[in-house]
């Protein structure tokens, strides 16, 4: 079935049946439902192209990925946010398409996509503290999202985000409640804002409860298995090594499982573990009972929402800033447990 179809089907101009499928407002609302009835009836779905040619856009989302990021296309993490963005795309649609830009580039990137028409708006992913990006699509006037906040940037923009700090702050007051005083942080790179939110909610419950912080138990770097294996290796062979350990991801969780595992340690038992980002389509913590307790947060959900968001701003380029944070939930798992009873080395 295709417009052509449809169109001689209803008694329709190919025009009109488009743009009442487009919900454009000079279409009245009878003849609106009418043709999407019979669409749905007759199974008819515009391709973007079309769609595009009625409404003046592209019907095009771009994700640009920077050259020093290519690593998380293949992170479980980058590939629920995109299939939950890429579910919402279809519904409105949009198709999907991603690009790579040099560190150095990124401004003619973005304005290489929009001055060709290639998209009509951008997800930003991954934020620093100090985001360039978002000054320059604020220059260029495009609609755009973050999935992330820029601590360092004032202006206002539309961003979707998980309370880091909150879920922080909340997982190592647990990890006290529990007793522990020795309390680990292998995070992600110092650069990176959700990092520096996650280790300000560390350290505000550590100062809450009169703990001193220890700048040796908090590592930073790339959150990949390996760090997580290699820093909780060399953490366990301090005089006083820590009785538990946060970790900014569930990828870095999984190497230190594996280094307390070398080590002859139980976790949950000898070391208390708590992970991060633990609702990963591809990537489960356990099935009945949770592998990791865990501060979790839909990452798929996220994807979605900032999808919409984008829509809505590309609609109504006009409107007002748009944000959304997403409180995490604590889920209790095995991998935490009270402090145990040892002595120092």
């Amino acid at each position: 079935m295709n417009l052509k179809q449809l169109s001689e089907i209803l008694g329709l101009s190919q025009t009109t049946v488009s743009r009442a499928l487009n919900g454009f407002p000079e279409v009245s609302e009878g003849t609106r439902v009418r043709v999407q009835a019979a669409a749905q009836k007759y199974g008819y779905r515009p391709n973007s192209r079309a769609k595009g040619l009625a409404t003046g856009r592209s019907m095009v989302i771009g994700h640009v990925i920077p050259s020093s990021s290519q690593h998380e296309m293949v992170n479980p993490i980058f590939g629920d946010f995109v299939a939950g963005a890429a579910k919402k795309y279809a519904e409105y649609g949009y198709d999907m398409m991603f690009t790579n830009a040099d560190d150095t580039s990124i401004e003619d990137a973005y304005r290489s996509l929009f001055q060709r028409g290639a998209v009509d708006g951008v997800v930003l992913q991954g934020p620093k503290v100090n985001e360039a990006r978002i000054a320059v699509l604020k220059r260029m006037s495009v609609p755009f999202i973050v999935h992330g906040r820029s601590t360092g940037t004032d202006t206002p923009y539309d961003w979707i985000d998980v309370n880091n700090k909150s879920s922080f702050l909340r997982a190592t007051r647990f990890l006290i409640d529990l007793g522990h005083r020795r309390i680990a942080l292998i995070n992600g790179l110092e650069e990176m804002d959700f990092a520096q939110r996650r280790r300000a909610g560390y350290l505000e419950a550590l100062e809450q409860a009169g703990i001193a912080a220890d700048p040796d138990l908090m590592r930073s770097a790339e959150m990949t298995e390996v760090f997580g294996h290699r820093e909780t290796h060399g953490m366990l062979q301090l005089d006083d090594p820590p009785t538990a350990i946060l970790a900014s991801s569930m990828i870095s969780a999984i190497g230190v499982r594996r280094a307390l595992d070398e080590a002859g340690l139980k976790m949950g038992q000898d070391v208390s573990v708590i992970a991060h980002d633990d609702d990963l389509s591809y990537l489960k913590n356990g099935q009945d009972v949770p592998i990791f307790t865990a501060t979790r947060s839909s990452v798929r959900q996220a994807g979605e929402m900032a999808a919409e968001m984008l829509i809505e701003r590309i609609k109504s380029p006009s409107a007002p800033t748009n944000t959304r944070l997403l409180e995490a939930e604590l889920v209790v798992g095995r991998s935490t447990g009270p402090v145990p009873n040892r002595t120092s080395k």
